[in-house]
């Protein structure tokens, strides 16, 4: 470039300017690129304060409490009176916030008018794309603690507690407010377990199966009704559930303080859990303040800052999915732990086809507050590519069956009048320094079919997951055509050649729409990516499952794929199939990888499982119809909440070498011997020492339950096959009289305390039939 009227200075001069312009722009340009690699600086944890006081904090000021690493800040999104007590958020394809609220959660450590029809889901609105909701409407009101949300196209899917129904809201006319509801799947059993332990999530997968936290349910969505799918375990989940790009499930248990379970194969394999599954570091958080108000005492906390020391009530994680914050965050598994104050990162690894998790940092977490009511309880990937958390905002964060009066929890909330602290709530967003989140404002409930597919190859996993859904509600068929050219390679609509994950997300379409060929499925099968060539193993199933010996015979060409992934995924596809070439694929398998844990696990627990129903259903055969009927029923209760700390097959939990948070019961002489003694432990509930050891938590009483819920639970366990016992039924009329004959505890038992009843009856029975001499 010339400047022929400029002196040598003047050009030096202009030759400045022009450089300052350009580096000017290439710095706009790199914090509006998405998913630009950083060098994530150090930081050190610092604990602000032992014994915090819990006086309510403004937004602002609890911001200034959040500790994060340099380059990332906390903004508010939507605040108190807008959202009170939030629980959990969801966007619908234009990009509105619907909000779940828990109105009547916890006023006071009695819970004091909980299951009033009083709470309410919120519609929110950010009219003028600063990132913050500035238009606020209630869309659905005097609900009983509302716990999921599911926008599925315009219309809104709701679950309660108590209530095992699935409603779906929707707004006809525009004005924010639901005016049609519906049952979309109907269960009139009520859920009669601790409101903690019921579902508390529902997710529409890649796979599109909708799947709830518990249970061994899960849903697909055909013409406005969820049907059902019954599988074979419960899942062990509590409260969220989230996936990761390629449509890997992630549970959490709060309970027994595990911050990540079932995550190795989907749940319709089976549960699997393996105790390296995530590393001993990741189970513990570390705050920023004393955490008074662990459910464990003392004992959970670290003696020299009084800081929780171990996961007791992990939720809401998620695996961010974004592309407006530094690359190395996606596909991170992040998880709030309330209380504690924090959220928890972890690095997913996948070696030879298994999943670890391991602690992105050495003994600090990614988010601390310093602020005593801060209650991270969800977390999201959102359609601006930034990260979302729903922050409850609220004093008692643990249910009442941990509060009653003479408990530690009960002390500390009277102590401090963590009780006041009501009423409020929060939602943030965490950005980045270098990062713009994206302005776009989504208009999918308004665009055709032909944009959203072009949505596939987006960089953000929201957006390409509500592409997907929407298609598929609406059956648009015309997009069938340009979906198997993506699937294969093409470009279609699209800009460019389609990434692995558009081909994918292209193939699941497919098949939503019911409209997977075996062409398309036979040219995924030799997809130069493995995660291509994993999804079109998976998604053959339906094939598979009738049998078709062509699909077959094309699956047997993958047996030696150099992924792990591919091989694992082919052994469980095909197990189920008993035919022949089927049996003798999943054989060679076997064969030729022996130290593939996660496949050699999976296949011996799968056949153990397919012993277990066996025996179990010869056996409950030669009992009574009555009987079997209390067996059947105890079964499903146990496997929907006893196992969370007892383990499905009875012999505890044990994962990422925790202790167990509940005893074994294969084995244990209370459960086969005393039926009264039994009933008792189960009525009024069990505390330590068990056996000589102590374990995390209490065993909660359940004399809320009716006496034929008690019975069907002490009948599966003395009776179960899966457990190893053989005793005698417990009958309603038994847990009656229990009932009527002890006196009403204060506390749960004791093991010397109910020896003490027992020795009671004994020496009344004795007296008894002395005097009837």
């Amino acid at each position: 470039m010339n400047f022929p009227d400029a002196t040598p200075v003047k050009r030096n001069k202009i030759w400045m300017h022009i450089l300052f312009i350009t580096l000017a722009i290439l710095s706009i340009h790199a914090c509006n690129k998405p998913g630009k690699p950083l060098q994530e600086q150090t930081f050190v944890r610092t604990v602000v304060d032992t014994n915090p006081p819990v006086t309510p904090l403004s937004p602002e000021m609890s911001i200034q409490k959040i500790q994060l690493p340099p380059g990332y800040r906390i903004e508010l999104v939507a605040s108190e009176p807008m959202v009170q007590e939030p629980v959990a958020l969801a966007w619908d394809g234009n990009g509105r916030m619907y909000v779940a609220e828990m109105n009547t959660y916890m006023k006071d450590a009695d819970a004091t008018g909980e299951f009033e029809p009083a709470s309410r889901i919120k519609l929110l609105e950010d009219t003028n794309g600063d990132g913050k909701m500035d238009k606020s409407t209630v869309f659905v009101d005097s609900l009983v603690l509302p716990r999921v949300i599911l926008p599925v196209g315009d219309q809104l899917l709701v679950g309660v507690t108590n209530i095992q129904h699935i409603w779906s809201y929707r707004d006809t006319n525009g004005d924010g407010k639901a005016d049609e509801k519906k049952i979309v799947f109907k269960n009139d059993v009520l859920d009669v377990r601790n409101l903690e332990h019921q579902n508390g999530g529902l997710l529409w997968n890649l796979d599109n199966w909708i799947y709830p936290t518990r249970d061994n349910l899960r849903y697909k969505y055909k013409n406005g009704l969820l049907v059902v799918d019954t599988m074979v375990d419960n899942m062990i989940g509590q409260w969220g559930i989230t996936s990761d790009n390629y449509g890997r499930l992630f549970y959490s248990e709060a309970g027994p303080g595990l911050p990540a379970v079932q995550i190795q194969q989907m749940p319709a394999y089976g549960a699997l859990n393996f105790n390296d599954q995530y590393t001993q570091d990741f189970t513990k958080p570390w705050p920023i303040i004393g955490n008074l108000d662990a459910q464990g005492g003392k004992n959970s906390l670290r003696t020299e800052d009084n800081t929780l020391k171990e996961f007791t009530s992990g939720c809401g994680q998620s695996i961010f999915r974004g592309d407006r914050l530094p690359e190395d965050m996606r596909g991170d598994y992040f998880i709030p732990e309330p209380v504690g104050r924090i959220i928890k990162r972890g690095k997913v690894i996948n070696r030879n086809g298994k999943i670890y998790i391991e602690d992105a940092y050495q003994q600090k977490d990614w988010l601390a507050s310093a602020d005593m009511n801060f209650r991270p309880i969800n977390t999201y990937t959102g359609p601006d590519g930034c990260f979302y958390i729903v922050d409850m905002y609220h004093g008692i964060i643990q249910e009442s069956e941990w509060t009653n009066p003479g408990s530690y929890l009960r002390q500390i909330i009277e102590q401090k009048e963590l009780y006041k602290n009501k009423g409020m709530g929060r939602i943030y967003r965490v950005v980045h320094e270098d990062f713009t989140p994206d302005p776009t404002k989504p208009n999918m409930l308004n665009e055709p079919s032909s944009k959203l597919l072009t949505y596939l190859d987006h960089p953000n996993g929201w957006w390409h997951d509500n592409a997907q859904q929407l298609m598929i509600v609406r059956n648009d068929q015309s997009v069938v055509p340009a979906l198997r050219e993506i699937a294969t390679g093409g470009k279609a609509s699209l800009t460019k050649s389609p990434s692995p994950l558009a081909r994918i997300h292209a193939l699941w379409t497919l098949e939503g729409l019911d409209a997977l060929d075996k062409k398309t499925l036979f040219q995924a099968f030799t997809d130069k990516d493995p995660q291509v060539r994993k999804t079109a193993v998976w998604i053959s199933e339906h094939f598979i499952n009738n049998n078709d010996t062509e699909v077959i015979q094309k699956l047997a060409s993958l047996i030696e794929d150099p992924s792990a992934d591919v091989r694992i995924q082919l052994s469980l596809s095909l197990r189920n199939n008993t035919s022949d070439p089927s049996q003798k694929i999943v054989k060679v398998l076997l064969a030729a990888n022996p130290h593939n844990e996660l496949m050699q696990f999976s296949f011996t627990t799968f056949t153990e499982t397919q012993k277990k129903l066996a025996a179990e259903k010869e056996r409950t055969q030669n009992l009574s119809p009555a009987d079997r009927a209390l067996v059947t029923n105890g079964a499903t209760t146990f496997k929907q909440l006893c196992a969370t700390c007892h383990g499905a097959d009875g012999k505890g939990v044990l994962i990422g070498g925790k202790e167990m948070p509940a005893p074994p019961l294969v084995g244990s002489p209370r459960v086969k011997g005393d039926k009264t003694m039994l009933i008792q432990l189960l009525l009024y509930g069990l505390k330590d020492p068990v056996d000589g050891k102590t374990y995390p938590d209490i065993m909660p009483p359940m004399g809320s339950n009716t006496d034929e819920w008690v019975a069907s639970v002490l009948s599966y366990i003395r009776n179960s096959g899966d457990l190893g016992n053989a005793s005698s039924v417990v009958t309603t009329d038994e847990v009656k009289q229990v009932r009527a004959e002890t006196p009403q505890m204060k506390e749960p038992f004791t093991l010397q305390l109910l020896e003490i009843f027992k020795l009671g009856r004994a020496e009344k029975s004795n007296w008894n039939n002395a005097s009837a001499k």
